[in-house]
């Protein structure tokens, strides 16, 4: 709800705390959380009137979602962007059970979500017929322990006001992950005896990124500077425009070829000399030789660094020095490995990688280590596709895409599926934010969301985009309301081969291993007969919407329209039709 539609009676003009939620209303806004996402709920009404009628709905203010999923998601999308937690509240034990997928994807993705909860009265005694006994919990927070950083149920108002500044500390702790609080009702629902005295919030700050020992610094420099051929695997980095100045400086002093990844968002400028490409989860033969020349690898909170360097050099086989930058080791529990595999490292440097990096810079110009000429080459460009009309594939789409993008400032949220590698320009943090941690579908469009408020709060000349394959949003297509009801400019394109095609993928391959017929994979795969409306769904919640797109010659002015309609403030979506299939070969070979 925007100002223009605030009710003239919410007003947050009581002189003082009176109820336990007043004092947690009170201790998220000292946190300067701008938003608090929810999909209402019974068992927080204490905290929600204190929002409303003690705070007057701001800092923070409501973001109403239609699904548990998608409040946390927004969050997720918004700390791609700003590196900083918003707030969700969850409705009781089947709130959580909503929310758990997207906290998983937040989990893995290692962003800061602060997560409010709450049961109905832990005390039994003071529990209404039927549904409070089946939304009160036993140890509530054991749903999502596994995948969270921390969480607490605290007993009282002023130990949920330090519950609620310990999770925020800890979220937003690299390495970040989302924490949960779970508040009971009854203790919302206190009176307030005097006025309760904490220490001020200045004190509980996230403490700094620890800096190596110089010893460290120097082993890694030595390493750095006799490579023949060094590597900088690019993962999880900060998207402040000074930190990306540093990684470029950094590679052009050690001469280190640059590799990102798919999952990741961007991390190093595309255009640059010492690009080396861009990655999936396994390595094309072509990468996979020029890595054998490597002989030293700086890892910066690469998220897979065991499975990447196994792929060319087998364990056994020796390979390059490495140095890994990452403090990813603290978050590693039992119940999911989303670490991977254990990595062989030579030297550990247990910070963040833009700690390492400004570290790694000092210790090259201590040690005045020459700079290495950067190699002049040209860069190649994305040609558009061979065909001018008919079927699209997504190949040709993914062309015309990058030709209607050039010179705009998009910020690409989030690509499906089968979308090309090296299909996007990238110069700039904030043109690309990978993919969502978890693998799960529905999270893109609520992740598109809260990274769509984030740009237009803090970003506005930047146009937010995310391209979504079908299933991922019909997954998850209420969060579209969400968008229009805070104002939202967003653009969604739709990759729609009517196909939860992975599992095509998969049923091809189990069908050729058993000698079954390979044409019958798309049976239980398909969104088809009917095939759903997209656009539709998307007018019917306020957006404007296009499509399907049939014919390749339609796509370009297509784009053209839906940027023009998000540059003047619009919500759109473009649905475009494609064949089921997918591309693994770069759309741009920078090897």
């Amino acid at each position: 709800m925007d100002d223009n539609h605030k009710p003239a009676h919410v007003t947050g003009n009581q002189a003082r705390a009176a109820w336990g939620s007043d004092l947690v209303a009170d201790a998220l806004r000292e946190q300067n959380i701008p938003y608090i996402c929810l999909n209402p709920g019974a068992s927080y009404r204490g905290l929600h009137d204190s929002i409303v009628n003690y705070l007057g709905n701001e800092s923070p203010k409501m973001v109403v979602c239609m699904h548990e999923e998608h409040a946390i998601a927004i969050c997720h999308g918004y700390a791609l962007v700003t590196e900083k937690s918003l707030a969700a509240v969850v409705h009781s034990n089947v709130g959580l059970m909503h929310a758990t997928m997207a906290i998983f994807n937040a989990w893995c993705g290692r962003v800061p979500v602060l997560v409010i909860g709450a049961t109905g009265p832990v005390d039994a005694m003071k529990r209404r017929p039927w549904i409070d006994w089946i939304h009160t919990t036993a140890d509530q927070g054991a749903l999502v322990r596994d995948y969270t950083k921390w969480d607490d149920q605290p007993a009282s108002a002023g130990a949920a006001v330090e519950a609620i500044r310990r999770a925020s500390l800890i979220a937003r702790t690299k390495p970040c992950g989302p924490v949960y609080v779970n508040l009971d009702v009854a203790m919302q629902e206190s009176h307030i005896e005097g006025d309760p005295k904490f220490e001020p919030v200045t004190r509980y700050q996230p403490p700094p990124a620890t800096v190596p020992s110089r010893e460290t610094v120097d082993q890694a420099v030595e390493v750095l500077r006799n490579a023949k051929r060094p590597l900088i695997l690019c993962g999880r980095v900060s998207r402040t425009e000074e930190s990306w100045k540093q990684r470029v400086r950094l590679a052009e002093w050690t001469g280190a070829r640059v590799l990102t990844h798919i999952k990741e968002p961007a991390g190093f400028p595309t255009d640059h000399p010492l690009y080396l490409t861009e990655s999936g989860w396994k390595f094309r033969p072509k990468l996979v030789e020029w890595l054998k020349g490597v002989d030293a690898v700086l890892c910066l909170d690469w998220f897979d660094p065991a499975g990447s360097i196994h792929q060319a050099f087998p364990v056994g086989s020796g390979g390059p020095k490495v140095i890994n930058a990452s403090m990813d080791y603290q978050l590693h529990k039992g119940w999911v490995m989303d670490y991977q595999g254990l990595p062989p490292v030579d030297i550990w440097m247990a910070t963040t990688p833009e700690s390492a990096v400004t570290s790694l810079l000092e210790g090259l110009e201590r040690a005045k280590a020459p700079k290495r000429p950067v190699p002049q080459k040209a860069i190649p460009k994305i040609a558009p596709p061979t065909a001018t009309s008919g079927t699209i594939n997504i190949t040709d789409m993914a062309r015309v895409f990058a030709n209607r993008a050039e010179g705009q400032p998009l910020s690409i949220i989030s690509r499906p599926l089968g979308w090309p590698p090296n299909a996007n320009v990238i110069t700039h943090p904030l043109d690309f934010f990978g993919a969502a941690g978890g693998g799960g579908l529905g999270a893109g469009p609520g992740i598109a969301v809260g990274a769509a408020l984030a740009l237009r709060d803090h970003h506005p000349g930047r146009i937010p985009v995310a391209i979504l394959g079908d299933g991922d949003y019909m997954m998850g297509c209420n969060a579209l309301w969400t968008a229009a009801n805070m104002d939202i400019p967003l653009l969604l394109v739709i990759a729609n081969n009517r196909s939860y095609y992975n599992d095509e993928e998969h049923q091809k391959h189990i069908a050729e291993h058993r000698g079954r017929p390979v044409e019958n994979a798309p049976v239980g795969q398909r969104i088809e007969m009917p095939p759903p409306d997209l656009a539709a769904i998307a007018r019917a919640q306020g957006w404007e919407g296009e499509g399907p797109i049939t014919d390749l010659a339609r796509l370009p002015a297509a784009l053209d329209k839906a940027f023009a309609a998000v540059k003047q403030g619009k919500r759109y979506l473009l649905d475009v039709l494609i064949a089921p299939e997918y591309v693994r070969a770069p759309l741009v070979d920078y090897l």
